[in-house]
């Protein structure tokens, strides 16, 4: 018969496991053992909505002593007997918050805005402390005060407690390397990101004496309590209470972001979860400022951590927001989470409700749609790349600018059923856009890092020639009448060029453009082009080689000239190098060698110019 029995834990092997690999960061032992002084009241107000318990005003203290280097959290909570101390404190990860809402649950789906279900929180506090001391008195009548002091965690004195209010007072002796925690400042921008937002009014003082120099009254004005917590923060209320003046308050105070919100999205659902939240869709200086994004998870007002991409889905990090879900299946250390059906099920709640409001956004404000779609459209682009059920949802909402200022949406461009010619910079481009736009054809700007992988995602989804996008540079065919049939003159052309450039990687073409403005123009094909950039932002340094066309234009004079004059001459080699420069000066800026060349020849053309 096979043996059977239960694996045993040391307590002297696990504890130095817990202080260093438990949690991430030290400072948040502060977030844990505040954290149990509100489960601890928020047990209480159980007792007292079931008729067990005295309704009193309710409060979290924490209090620095830099002259006896201790730091206490003092709550006036449900307290514990001798007994609840030895089950919940002295048998690690033994939830007491778990047990104590198997007994006193109100109704299935509520926790009583409980936080803590591992039992491993208070142990975080030997990650700071040389000894931790707890002064306890229950909310039992006749219940005894009770002291338990602890050096290291793994062995403890248990001894009668002065202490006459109801309540627990956790005193924690810090380390010296950790005294850093006794100074206001740190203790009020640690709790500031972690507690922010607790259900219970949480307070920091100190009982420090005065430095000398300090005047009187400003030391007793910095010892005051000050509540350091907002109790009902914004997404704890409903929608139609909240003003914008106040959604913008809020995101000025957590973001910390001087810049107006273009609108946000206040989330309110109960039903298959409960899960609450404000997201806001920042106004961006730049396309990289898209990175910035912060989205911060909560569990009943309790900071959890930043950007969990189990709940929220990678792309909406971009956006800032809270997001407040007291059922998360949260791990020991609560900084991240189970990935479990439950999990990508709010993803997907979270998702589906931001491309509604978007979605919404274009149907009934569409002016103001258009005037902030330069700052979302990274966010939208980047979620349609990463999310077909998103992309399925917003696709009529997906707008393209002109050069002129209108916008087309992508319907509008499907129903084209010709090649879009777009433009990766305006103003570079400017030459070549106008040859496009006088013969009324449109030219659509795509001028950020995102819009190279967009369109061939946009190509890809509409399926095969439903979309061909093409840069203005990519071709001649917008802009010639079709090619020249002088191979001769091509030949004769294609010599000069190469000897003045000692060039012999580009095709050299001759046409007769629509236009005779433009001397020339160098194109590189459209998917040799995309596949470069891709190589260049993203391969690693390398690079791959484009097939680069110049294509000169039969109509302007400077090819006569060149033509006309069969002879080598140093004239005849300026202008191959001018027209080259100007027209991949229209593509790119040239390299710092390259341009000192052109300027230098520029002043000499200027000048032979002068002297006819």
């Amino acid at each position: 018969m096979a043996e059977k029995g239960s694996v045993s834990i040391n307590a002297q092997n696990i504890m130095p496991v817990i202080k260093k690999w438990l949690y991430s960061d030290k400072d948040i032992f502060l977030r844990e053992i505040v954290s149990n002084g509100c489960d601890a009241i928020s047990k209480y107000k159980l007792l007292v909505s079931g008729g067990e318990a005295t309704e009193t005003e309710y409060a979290v203290h924490v209090v620095a002593d830099e002259e006896k280097g201790t730091l206490s959290i003092i709550d006036n909570g449900i307290g514990m007997t001798a007994d609840e101390v030895r089950k919940y404190i002295a048998q690690v990860a033994f939830s007491g918050a778990t047990e104590f809402l198997e007994r006193y649950k109100p109704s299935e789906g509520e926790n009583g805005g409980i936080i803590g279900h591992f039992g491993m929180g208070f142990y975080s506090a030997f990650m700071v402390s040389e000894q931790v001391t707890i002064d306890t008195l229950s909310w039992q009548e006749g219940a005894e005060a009770v002291r338990w002091t602890s050096v290291d965690g793994m062995e403890y004195e248990m001894e009668p407690s002065d202490r006459t209010e109801r309540g627990t007072t956790v005193t924690l002796k810090l380390t010296e390397e950790n005294h850093e925690f006794l100074h206001l400042h740190q203790l009020r921008e640690t709790l500031d990101k972690y507690c922010a937002f607790m259900p219970i009014p949480i307070f920091l003082s100190e009982t420090a004496a005065p430095k000398a120099e300090e005047n009187a009254d400003e030391a007793a004005a910095e010892k005051k309590p000050e509540q350091i917590n907002d109790t009902c923060p914004l997404w704890m209320r409903k929608p139609s209470e909240v003003t914008d003046e106040e959604y913008k308050d809020f995101y000025h105070k957590v973001f910390r972001d001087y810049r107006e919100p273009l609108f946000w999205i206040h989330l309110n659902a109960e039903y298959p979860f409960n899960l609450k939240g404000i997201l806001y869709f920042p106004k961006l200086e730049n396309e990289f400022t898209a990175s910035e994004g912060v989205i911060k998870l909560f569990n009943n007002q309790v900071f959890v951590a930043d950007n969990i991409k189990e709940v929220i889905p990678e792309f909406l990090m971009l956006l800032k927001g809270a997001i407040d879900c007291p059922d998360l299946p949260l791990n020991v250390s609560r900084s991240f989470l189970q990935n479990d059906g439950y999990v990508k099920k709010m993803a997907a709640y979270i998702t589906r409700k931001v491309a509604d409001r978007l979605v919404t956004e274009f149907n009934t404000k569409r002016e103001d749609y258009e005037k902030y779609w330069n700052d979302i459209h990274p966010f939208v682009k980047y979620g349609c790349m990463r999310d077909e059920k998103f992309y399925d949802r917003v696709k009529d909402a997906i707008l393209f600018k002109k050069t002129t200022g209108e916008f087309a949406t992508l319907a509008d461009l499907k129903a084209k059923e010709e090649t879009i010619y777009y433009t990766s910079d305006e103003k570079r481009q400017a030459h070549l856009i106008a040859q496009y736009t006088a013969q009324d054809k449109d030219v659509f700007v795509l001028e950020t890092l995102i819009d190279n992988n967009f369109i061939s995602f946009l190509e890809y989804s509409a399926g095969e020639n439903a979309l061909k996008f093409q840069r203005v540079d990519a071709s001649t065919d917008g802009l010639t009448e079709g090619g020249d049939t002088d191979e001769t003159a091509r030949a004769a052309l294609e010599k000069k060029f190469r000897d003045a450039l000692g060039d012999n990687e580009l095709d050299i073409q001759l046409a007769s453009f629509k236009s005779d403005e433009l001397p020339a123009a160098i194109t590189v094909d459209e998917q040799s082009r995309r596949f470069s950039d891709m190589s260049r932002h993203f391969g690693g340094g390398f690079q791959m080689p484009e097939k680069r066309v110049l294509t000169l234009n039969r109509k302007h004079a400077l090819v006569d000239y060149l033509l006309a004059n069969g002879e080598e001459s140093e004239l005849s080699s300026m202008i191959c190098l001018q027209i080259v420069d100007l027209c991949e000066m229209a593509r790119q800026p040239l390299m710092a060698e390259r341009m000192v060349e052109f300027l230098n020849r520029s002043n000499k053309l200027l000048s032979l110019l002068a002297q006819k």
